[in-house]
């Protein structure tokens, strides 16, 4: 099963808009909402089988609402 499709994501806590689980260049999974820009912080993977395991941490930070928000104090 693709990560994409396993992995369940709550909407943004300060927007609502939807999150999207990305994968930076193959060595650290985030969560970036795709409307104000807030995310997770970058959880790194050096094996293939820590792949999933980074996914899920960003995923879950995301769900409880452990998340930056660009912009605050500009």
């Amino acid at each position: 099963m693709d990560l994409y499709e396993s992995i369940e994501l709550q909407d943004c806590p300060f927007c609502g808009g939807a999150g999207l689980l990305e994968e930076e260049h193959g060595w650290c999974w985030a969560v970036v909402c795709r409307d104000c820009g807030a995310e997770t912080a970058a959880f790194e993977f050096k094996r293939p089988e820590e792949r999933e395991e980074a996914a899920r941490k960003a995923a879950y930070l995301w769900n409880i609402g452990k998340i930056v928000r660009p912009g605050i104090g500009e």
